[in-house]
């Protein structure tokens, strides 16, 4: 992936332009830039690679990072091994990881973001859904 230098203020003026964390220095320059927005990279391909996590036919690649913020706290997991990974725990789906946080019955879909190897920004997981 190309990338460019630079320096401290031109950084600090372009995450002040992100209205959310969400919204990756890359959207703001395309926006700024009169770009239109870059269409989500689909999730499946050909086939899963070793390592990959495929549920309810989206696959996640080994090495994609999950995130949720729950009561204030933020809790990380991530794809290990054909599953993902959270505490110590393999999951086969998103809500049995989300309810080890919640204790309570949660949609996984609704409660987790991801971040796919090699991207810079955080979408949520429901959105790779068909």
């Amino acid at each position: 992936m190309p990338s460019i230098e630079v320096d401290f203020d031109v950084f600090k003026a372009l995450t002040a332009l992100r209205p959310s964390e969400e919204v990756s220095e890359n959207e703001v320059l395309r926006q700024w830039l009169k770009l239109p927005p870059k269409k989500p990279t689909p999730v499946s391909s050909d086939g899963p690679a070793p390592g990959d996590w495929v549920t309810k036919g989206v696959r996640f690649p080994a090495g994609t990072q999950f995130r949720a913020k729950y009561k204030g706290q933020t809790y990380l997991a991530s794809v290990e091994n054909g599953a993902l990974a959270f505490d110590g725990m393999a999951f086969d789906n998103p809500s049995k990881a989300a309810m080890a946080i919640t204790k309570t019955s949660i949609n996984g879909w609704m409660f987790w973001e991801c971040r796919l190897p090699g991207k810079s920004s955080w979408q949520m997981i429901k959105t790779l859904r068909r």
